[in-house]
């Protein structure tokens, strides 16, 4: 079993394996099938062609389930066209514009700078003995391996302060 295919396995997902490396972010979160709701929302908010292709790249990607999560009609809200901003906003607020794994984490808290326009943004990324956060999210699958970056699977959607 390979590195990705070994990292989904343990956050309890089903994933069928591709050889390695192959795929790009957006591939490797379609094969994994946990990311519904993430690809519908790049997808709506035009960043599906800078996820294929861009990189190296750091997704921290919410599950169909952190997605659930949000209060009741948020999806949907924000997918529709007249939200497109606001919903690239918080997309963009979930990805690093460098390759970041928790092996380069030191145990404690640094400051890194997402691709999320309109401003200087920074998620705060702690690594301590019970895992790794972001923002308050739980990395509950690190360091899954793609050919334009690196997924950490988290546990909530990260919403940007105003």
């Amino acid at each position: 079993m390979n590195r990705i295919a070994v990292a989904f396995f343990a956050a309890g997902m089903t994933f069928a394996a591709s050889s390695a490396n192959s795929a790009n972010i957006v591939e490797t979160a379609q094969q994994a099938g946990s990311f519904n709701t993430l690809l519908a929302a790049a997808q709506a908010a035009g960043l599906v062609d800078a996820l294929s292709s861009g990189g190296p790249l750091t997704v921290f990607a919410p599950t169909d389930e952190a997605f659930a999560a949000l209060p009741a009609g948020t999806v949907e809200n924000l997918l529709k066209p007249e939200n497109k901003d606001q919903l690239a906003a918080i997309l963009s607020y979930h990805v690093v514009g460098r390759e970041l794994t928790s092996t380069m984490l030191p145990g404690r808290t640094i400051h890194v700078r997402t691709i999320k326009s309109g401003g200087d943004r920074t998620l705060a990324v702690s690594k301590s003995g019970s895992g790794v956060t972001v923002d308050g999210a739980n990395v509950v699958s690190a360091d899954i391996r793609t050919d334009n970056g690196v997924i950490h699977v988290i546990d909530k959607v990260m919403l940007p302060s105003s």
